[in-house]
C-alpha cells in the first residue's frame, strides 16, 4: 500500500460522509418544490440559496485546484445567489446535479496518485491540494447542517 493510501481513502470519505450527520443527498431528498425558495424565521438563506451556494464554491475550488488560468471570483456576489427562489423549475435539479459532478470531480483529485497532496498549488498563493480537499468538506458539512436546519424550520424535514 502506498504511503498515502490511507489518506486519500479517508478524503473520499470525507466529501461524502455518513457516519456522523446527514449527506448531502440525504439533506435535500425530498425537499417541496413550495419550500425550495422559502427563508424561515431564525434563517439568513432559503435553501435553493444554500444548495447553489454549495454548488458555486465546490465548483470554484475545484477550479482553482485543477487550472492554471483559474480566475478567482468576488465575494459574495459570485457565491450567493441573490434571489432565495430557484429561477426557473428546473435550476434546483441542475444545482443538485452540478455538485454531484463537482463532487465527484473533487473524489477523484483526492484519488489521483500523481497528485502529491501535500504539494502547493502551483498558481495559488501557498494553499496545498490536501488543504482544498479539507476546505471543501467542511465548508460542506456546514452548509449541509444548515439545510437540514432550514427544512426543520420550515417543517419538511425529515423527507416525507
Amino acid at each position: 500500500m502506498k504511503p498515502d493510501a490511507s489518506l486519500r481513502d479517508h478524503l473520499v470519505k470525507l466529501l461524502d460522509w455518513k457516519d456522523s450527520h446527514a449527506t448531502f443527498d440525504a439533506a435535500v431528498e425530498g425537499v417541496p418544490i413550495e419550500d425550495r425558495g422559502k427563508i424561515p424565521p431564525g434563517a439568513s438563506h432559503s435553501l435553493w440559496q444554500l444548495v447553489e451556494h454549495l454548488r458555486l464554491a465546490q465548483h470554484d475550488i475545484h477550479d482553482f485546484c485543477v487550472h492554471a488560468e483559474y480566475e478567482e471570483m468576488d465575494w459574495p456576489d459570485d457565491y450567493w445567489p441573490f434571489d432565495p427562489v430557484p429561477p426557473s423549475e428546473t435550476a434546483w435539479d441542475e444545482s443538485l446535479a452540478g455538485y454531484r459532478e463537482d463532487r465527484a470531480l473533487m473524489i477523484e483529485l483526492a484519488r489521483n496518485e500523481s497528485i502529491d497532496l501535500h504539494a502547493r498549488i502551483p498558481h495559488g498563493t501557498g494553499q496545498s491540494y490536501l488543504r482544498e480537499i479539507l476546505l471543501v468538506a467542511d465548508h460542506n458539512a456546514y452548509h449541509i447542517g444548515q439545510i437540514v436546519l432550514v427544512r426543520k424550520l420550515l417543517g419538511c424535514w425529515p423527507a416525507a
